[in-house]
């Protein structure tokens, strides 16, 4: 078997309508076209072709630990970029035993975001 890369991750929040913005006028994602599913949801996409689908679920809590990454070339520059637009975002730290770095935020909806200087 061979996997391409993912094409998308699905995410539970409470409210998409208050969540959404974060995601397009923060990180800057894009809004795509969504089939009418009977429920509310919102597809985005990123300028490197990763999408994130927000899935409106009632009284929806964030589970603990669970999170997904974007990769970045450079963890500083948009950490500094997350943070003049009032995103709380953790200090990068060095992966042990690599040359990586990664950093972790959260979305309104309380979602752990991870970013990931592979390199």
């Amino acid at each position: 078997m061979e996997l391409g890369t993912v094409h998308h991750v699905s995410i539970n929040v409470a409210d998409v309508e208050g969540t959404a913005p974060f995601y397009t006028d923060v990180l800057g994602m894009e809004v795509l076209d969504r089939p009418d599913f009977g429920f509310n949801g919102r597809w985005l996409r990123t300028s490197g072709g990763a999408e994130v689908h927000l899935i409106e679920v009632e009284n929806w809590e964030p589970p603990k630990g669970q999170h997904w990454a974007f990769r970045v070339e450079d963890i500083n520059a948009t950490v500094g970029k997350l943070r003049e637009k009032g995103v709380k975002v953790r200090d990068p730290k060095p992966l042990p035993g690599t040359s990586a770095k990664q950093t972790f935020f959260f979305d309104p909806a309380g979602n752990m975001i991870e970013l990931n200087q592979p390199y």
